[in-house]
C-alpha cells in the first residue's frame, strides 16, 4: 500500500481537500491538529480546553494511523501567545509522562486562524507488522 490519508471523526479541515494527515509505510505526518471539539466541530473559547482537545485529537489521529502517541518522534507546537506554553506542558506531561521517553518538540509563537490558540503537528514512525 502506498500513501493513506488519515482523518479524525468530527475534526477536519472543513471544505478544503486537505487530509488531517497521511501515512506512507511506517511514516506518519499530520497536518495542523487544533483543539476542535469532535462533538460540536467547534473550537471552544477556553484556552485550557483547546489544549486538552488538541492532545486528545492527536491521540485519536494516532489510533486512526494504526499507532499510539508512543510512536510520535517529533511534535511541533504552534501557539498564539507564549503564555500558552504552560497549558501545553500540562498536557504534554500527561501524554508523555516518562522524561526519558519523550519526542522532540519545537514551539512556534504567532497568529493562528479561526479562534485557535494552539495547533499541533506530529511526525511518527509506526513499526511495520511482521
Amino acid at each position: 500500500m502506498r500513501r493513506k490519508s488519515i482523518e479524525i471523526e468530527g475534526v477536519t479541515h472543513g471544505q478544503t481537500p486537505i487530509p488531517q494527515g497521511a501515512r506512507l509505510g511506517p511514516f506518519v505526518f499530520s497536518s495542523a491538529i487544533a483543539g476542535v471539539d469532535p462533538t460540536t466541530k467547534q473550537i471552544p473559547p477556553d484556552p485550557s480546553r483547546q489544549v486538552e482537545l488538541a492532545f486528545q485529537n492527536v491521540a485519536a489521529f494516532m489510533r486512526n494511523a494504526g499507532g499510539t502517541p508512543d510512536d510520535i518522534i517529533k511534535m511541533t507546537v504552534y501557539v498564539d501567545d507564549d503564555d500558552m506554553r504552560a497549558l501545553v506542558n500540562e498536557e504534554w506531561i500527561k501524554m508523555f509522562p516518562d522524561p526519558a521517553s519523550r519526542p522532540a518538540r519545537h514551539a512556534i509563537c504567532g497568529p493562528l486562524r479561526q479562534g485557535a490558540r494552539v495547533q499541533l503537528e506530529i511526525i511518527a514512525v509506526i513499526a511495520q507488522e511482521v
